[in-house]
């Protein structure tokens, strides 16, 4: 009985936390592509760039979405189940809080090993696989010279214009200005132009124009016709100097292990101290957000008790533990002593939901929040305030009956 509810209460919550995953990712990346946007529109890129590189930032956000979306998934499914009456069944039968738990931490594993390779693997390939599709995108000179109509300036002081595509992809009415070499100023126009590539090199082979040279302002410009010419668009290419890789980009060798000539370690250490904790710090929060749900939304309770209250502080207590989480993140880029409190606040987070589970846990008359406050001050008064004094005949009797 216990294996078939443990399959069932797994189902119900993957399946939940797998639709809830996919509704925020859906959001984060309409959000990326519109800020991508200028890549198609303006950028002379295809559609399938624009979709690599909206998709290749995911990953970056997948840590922080993922523990989210499982907390929200836990809320969901453990209300729908006491709504349900479900988990009012589960109760009276004797079962206790830790076989509802059983399951859930099982899925929490699944996300905490998830996160984990997200965090060592995956995000760092997929950084690094953007950066490069983001220079690849800077330096291709070609994409930027197709687009009609449009003054484009690669690189300082050298600016392509054309006047308009043919059908078959040949560049009509080329103006290419090169003003890079004090010394001198070169100007190519030609009626027609057309871009090949031979091997991993690209030229411009324009033909019908005229070359305007000039070397000082005060001298006569030199125009040279030609019939065809040739330009080697590389060579107008920005100079592909090896970047330095960030901290989020390096993978866990290099962050551990960093090489001490690593101008970037040398420049700030705190940062690469606290991308390496925040990796293994991550994957507590998913068993952290599981017992905060079942501290404030985990006990069956009837239809007619509101629920709003445990479901509202289950959410503020979870978003207060990942932002407390990503303000110790900051401390350790400051100093290494705070590297404890990484760990310590979602295991905090644990062991007062737990703390919280044990109280709750324990049977209690079906009162409300202030009738129960009014108990405890009367317990309060009776045993420590003043004792009220008896009159009368049966206070009289009492008295004589103590003092025999």
């Amino acid at each position: 009985m216990t294996s078939i509810f443990d399959r069932y209460m797994f189902r119900q919550t993957a399946g939940a936390l797998i639709l809830i995953l996919l509704s925020l990712s859906g959001v984060v990346w309409i959000a990326l592509a519109l800020r991508q946007l200028n890549v198609v529109t303006s950028g002379g890129q295809d559609t399938l760039s624009f979709l690599l590189m909206t998709t290749l930032a995911l990953p970056n956000l997948m840590v922080l979405i993922a523990p989210v979306a499982l907390l929200v998934a836990l809320i969901h499914t453990l209300t729908r189940l006491n709504g349900d009456s479900e988990l009012i069944v589960l109760t009276a039968s004797g079962a206790s809080m830790w076989v509802v738990a059983r399951p859930l931490l099982a899925l929490a594993v699944v996300v905490s090993l998830l996160v984990a390779a997200v965090n060592h693997v995956v995000m760092p390939w997929s950084l690094r696989e953007l950066r490069e599709q983001a220079m690849r995108m800077r330096t291709n000179l070609i994409g930027q010279v197709i687009q009609p109509g449009r003054f484009s300036s690669p690189e300082h002081s050298l600016t392509f214009h054309i006047r308009d595509r043919a059908v078959n992809g040949d560049l009509l009415g080329v103006l290419m200005q090169d003003n890079r070499d004090p010394k001198q100023s070169m100007s190519y126009l030609a009626e027609k132009g057309v871009v090949q590539k031979q091997g991993a090199t690209s030229y411009l082979f324009m033909t019908s124009g005229h070359i305007v040279r000039r070397e000082n302002t005060n001298d006569p410009p030199q125009i040279i016709a030609f019939d065809s010419y040739a330009v080697d668009l590389d060579r107008f290419e920005k100079p592909g100097a090896t970047p330095e890789l960030k901290p989020r980009e390096r993978y866990y060798a290099e962050l551990a292990h960093p090489s001490p000539d690593d101008a970037d370690f040398k420049r700030q250490p705190g940062f690469f101290r606290a991308e390496l904790h925040e990796r293994f710090s991550n994957p507590l929060y998913p068993f952290a957000f599981v017992m905060i749900a079942l501290a404030f939304v985990g006990q069956a309770q009837s239809n007619r008790q509101n629920r709003w209250q445990g479901i509202t502080a289950a959410v503020l207590l979870g978003f207060l533990t990942r932002v407390l989480g990503l303000g110790a993140n900051n401390l350790v880029v400051i100093n290494a002593k705070w590297v404890p409190l990484m760990y310590a606040i979602p295991l905090t987070a644990v062991f007062v939901a737990m703390a919280l589970i044990w109280h709750n846990a324990r049977p209690r008359i079906g009162l409300r929040f202030g009738e129960r406050i009014g108990l405890v001050i009367g317990d309060l008064r009776s045993k420590f305030g003043p004792k009220p004094r008896s009159t009368g005949r049966a206070g009289r009797g009492a008295a004589r009956a103590a003092s025999s």
